[in-house]
């Protein structure tokens, strides 16, 4: 099986309205997905539906090579969900929690205490595992939540804002932890507004607005469609001179330079560019104190695509008005 997911034209509407139109992607095995939007984009009905907890309107998904919507069972068999609300039971412990997810999953008694035991020593819960999970910190109960999704051993995750409400330390250990599943082999769904865990982990990426998928693939290729050329950085521990700037944009290879407060920032054809202007500032007896090539990262890419969705949004309203007023309607 080539792909985890590949999901086709679903469609799905509530009495509210439209939450999906028409999304397409797939995901190939052993990779993870950033599903990006902001918030009411999506990406949570995307989830359920692709784990067969809400039937689509229309259009048609493979889950692993199942149909959510007949085999949802099996397919929640061989997935695993974290949720944005850790949804644990306050009146057990963690170890508690655990097994009983581990006995519903279809293990037996000491089949789920040695997983429990082996997942909560992983997760760095092990010396809480008899305490009761009311008062545990957000940072805990995502932990906890997230060894309850692997219980089973998961081939795909879908993962719902899994950083959400956490403080920095608990955000980094916790995307450490899903860069070990990842490393593992697992496939990933992560749905989250966070664009730096998403360039830390993603593969691919996919952006949803108002239900529709507007961009989706590596985010390297992404960019290579809406930029020509890569960015670079160049300190020379101060604002340039105007004639700094004219020699630099009069250089082969360099598509445009702007002034920061510390050098330039410049958009080049590639990476080769950058020894040949270290050259030019030497001979003229500029001092360099850093020069970097920059690809366009993840978040680079996600809000030049959110920005010309914007800017799409606002010229069809103002045709729109236009078109009124002309008709005088």
């Amino acid at each position: 099986m080539s792909d985890a997911i590949d999901a086709r034209e679903i469609t799905r509407a509530f009495p509210s309205g439209l939450a999906l139109e028409r999304v397409s992607f797939s995901l190939p095995a052993g990779e993870v997905l950033a599903l990006l939007g902001p918030n009411g984009a999506g990406k949570t009905t995307t989830v359920r539906v692709l784990n067969g907890v809400l039937r689509p309107d229309a259009g048609v998904a493979r889950v692993l090579g199942l149909d959510p919507t007949v085999d949802g069972e099996e397919v929640r068999r061989r997935t695993g969900v974290l949720t944005e609300n850790a949804g644990l039971d306050d009146r057990l412990t963690t170890r508690e929690n655990l097994e009983l997810t581990a006995r519903i999953r279809g293990f037996n008694t000491r089949g789920a205490r040695r997983r429990v035991d082996g997942l909560l020593e992983r997760f760095g819960m092990a010396e809480r595992a008899d305490d009761l999970t009311q008062g545990f910190s957000t940072g805990q109960r995502k932990r906890v939540a997230l060894a309850r999704a692997l219980l089973h051993d998961p081939e795909l995750l879908f993962l719902d804002e899994p950083t959400s409400g956490l403080d920095p330390a608990g955000t980094r250990d916790v995307i450490d932890l899903i860069q070990t599943l990842a490393a593992e082999g697992r496939s990933i769904v992560l749905a989250t507004h966070f664009l730096g865990e998403a360039g830390r982990l993603a593969d691919r990426m996919a952006v949803l607005h108002r239900g529709r998928l507007r961009a989706f693939g590596r985010p390297d290729e992404l960019a290579a469609d809406i930029w020509h050329g890569i960015g670079a950085e160049i300190d020379l521990g101060g604002g340039p001179a105007e004639t700094t700037l004219g020699a630099v944009r009069g250089l082969a290879g360099v598509l445009e330079v702007r002034p920061l407060g510390h050098g330039l920032a410049l958009r080049i054809t590639d990476r080769t560019v950058v020894p040949r202007l270290l050259a030019l500032l030497a001979q003229r007896h500029i001092d360099v104190f850093g020069a970097q090539a920059r690809p366009p990262s993840l978040e680079d890419v996600y809000f030049e695509i959110e920005r010309r969705i914007v800017a799409e949004e606002g010229a069809m309203v103002t045709d729109g008005f236009l078109a009124t007023t002309e008709t005088g309607t």
